[in-house]
């Protein structure tokens, strides 16, 4: 039987039959299970040697979006995230577009960019032009530092260099550009700069200061795209909402934040689960996205021939599942696993899909019934517990809150309360 990422009724079982359905779907061994089954897998052995000055471990709840078609491949997709109402809205998403063959989605090759600082230089222009003439001793160096990289078929690629004007005067950027695998490549790509530095010096007769890889990486980007069908989102009208919504979005900076902040409510959670970096993926996008000199959006969406909606997301995704947490957590190891992903890119290319539908339903709830309504079931369950209620009264009171449409802690605080004595 052939395995599917869309599973009738998934969010009414229970957790321990969610962790079965998706163990039977990614092949998890009983262990793993258990794993996936702790509060918090990640114990004090494992996360004192990942961070300094450990007092505990912060948990954050992980989920599955499901639903999922990319590239032809049924794919149940681990999110780690607070936010309530992001990991089903994903997941609707994703449905509504298997109509029309899901999501497709490429990648560049994994290249990232090593950035070499040299100031102090008299004649900038000349000092670039001999950088660029020993540009094969400099590569060669750079692959001496590390030949485990270079015989997976990575290493330094090509290497450029550029003058800019600062207010401290004319600089000499030479760039490595590095290509770092399955890996993240943050500790290559680094270490390759620190050891070409000195002969950059030498070369240059300038003076080097800062050698350290870019997280705006515009050589590594993932793109995806998906056409929703008009009638799965609700009709014709809903679609120019949409499309309206977009032009706001890239004409608008302050639209336009919270516009990529949705994006980046799916693109982060998956990210997180893989044990990934968040703040390097969320730098590099919201530089991309301004790239232009204008703050705008990293989708975009039209109507096609027939009146549907088709979306597209392109972004820098510098994501490896070798080395970092990756590596050593154990649920960020779990959720590679449940990807069945083999690559970098394969991972790249599904987190893409996950952010063009965050923010195809983020868009959907605005255009066709306002943000709050979809959202406030899911917040108000927060707010229920925030204040002490357990069991059934979670549900009561949320249910009342809902609606009163008061969800509000003081509110919520009077109804504990109220039902306590009850």
């Amino acid at each position: 039987m052939a395995r599917s990422s869309e599973i009738s009724g998934f969010y009414k079982l229970t957790v321990a039959d969610r962790v079965r359905a998706v163990a039977d779907f990614a092949g998890l061994s009983e262990e793993e299970q258990a794993v996936l089954g702790k509060p918090s897998a990640l114990g004090f052995d494992v996360a004192n040697r990942m961070v300094e000055n450990v007092i505990g471990v912060m948990p954050v709840p992980m989920g599955v979006a499901m639903n999922f078609l990319i590239n032809g491949k049924e794919v149940i997709v681990p999110m780690a995230i607070e936010e309530p109402s992001v990991i089903a809205a994903a997941s609707n998403a994703a449905k509504m577009t298997r109509a029309k063959g899901g999501f497709q989605a490429t990648t560049t090759d994994p290249i990232m960019i090593g950035q070499i600082q040299v100031v102090g230089i008299r004649d900038a222009s000349r000092a670039r032009f001999e950088i660029l003439a020993h540009k094969m001793e400099l590569l060669n160096h750079a692959n001496a530092q590390d030949p485990v990289l270079v015989s997976m078929g990575g290493g330094a690629r090509d290497l450029e260099a550029r003058v800019i004007d600062t207010f401290e005067g004319k600089m000499v950027i030479t760039e490595l550009l590095v290509d770092c695998r399955d890996a993240m490549g943050a500790n290559a790509v680094n270490t390759m700069t620190e050891a070409v530095a000195p002969l950059i010096e030498k070369i240059s007769g300038g003076r080097v200061y800062l050698r350290i890889i870019s997280n705006l990486a515009v050589k590594r980007l993932a793109r995806a795209e998906a056409t929703f069908p008009k009638e799965a989102l609700g009709g014709a009208e809903v679609v120019d909402g949409i499309v309206n919504a977009y032009a706001f979005a890239v004409a608008d900076p302050y639209r336009c934040a919270t516009h990529n902040k949705g994006i980046m409510n799916g693109v982060t959670a998956v990210v997180l689960a893989t044990g990934n970096d968040t703040r390097a993926i969320e730098a590099g996008a919201h530089s991309y996205a301004a790239r232009s000199g204008h703050y705008t959006s990293l989708t975009t969406w039209e109507k096609d021939a027939n009146g549907d909606l088709v979306g597209t997301l392109e972004m820098p995704m510098a994501v490896g599942i070798v080395g970092g947490a990756t590596a050593s957590n154990p649920i960020a190891k779990l959720a590679v696993k449940i990807l069945a992903i083999k690559s970098a890119r394969e991972l790249a290319e599904v987190i893409v899909c996950v952010g063009l539908a965050q923010n195809l339903a983020a868009l959907r709830a605005l255009a066709a019934e306002g943000i709050q309504r979809g959202h406030m079931s899911l917040h108000a369950r927060n707010v229920a517990i925030s204040v002490g209620a357990k069991g059934d009264l979670v549900d009561k009171i949320s249910a009342a809150l809902v609606a009163e449409k008061k969800v509000r802690v003081d509110r919520a605080k009077e109804l504990l309360d109220k039902f306590s004595k009850d």
